[in-house]
């Protein structure tokens, strides 16, 4: 019978730490973002040449800041499915210490 372990329960328990962390960082920039929070704006991917071409700058730059936001929510979901995958890892490894083989 093929088994899903494919990693140690040092690394799955690595793995939950990383996602925890990696959640409730992204989690927070995602809301930060989502406010425009003023801080961040160097990291909003706009060059000159789009304020100065645009008849609206403001709306593209809040709406830069909204595409960012959403992408810190995706990188965010991902995380927590990489902290489940790790999360079965070590339920998996629990259990294979108390099989004898």
């Amino acid at each position: 019978m093929p088994s899903l372990l494919f990693c140690g329960p040092k690394l799955a328990a690595c793995g939950i730490v990383l996602s925890i962390w990696g959640v409730i960082m992204l989690t927070m920039l995602g809301i930060f973002f989502s406010a425009k929070s003023a801080v961040l704006i160097e990291d909003v991917p706009f060059t000159e040449e789009d304020i100065r071409n645009d008849k609206n700058p403001p709306q593209t730059v809040y709406g830069l800041y909204n595409q960012v936001g959403i992408n810190c929510f995706i990188a965010a979901a991902i995380y927590v499915g990489v902290g489940a995958v790790s999360l079965c890892q070590v339920r998996l490894n629990k259990r294979q210490e108390y099989m004898v083989t």
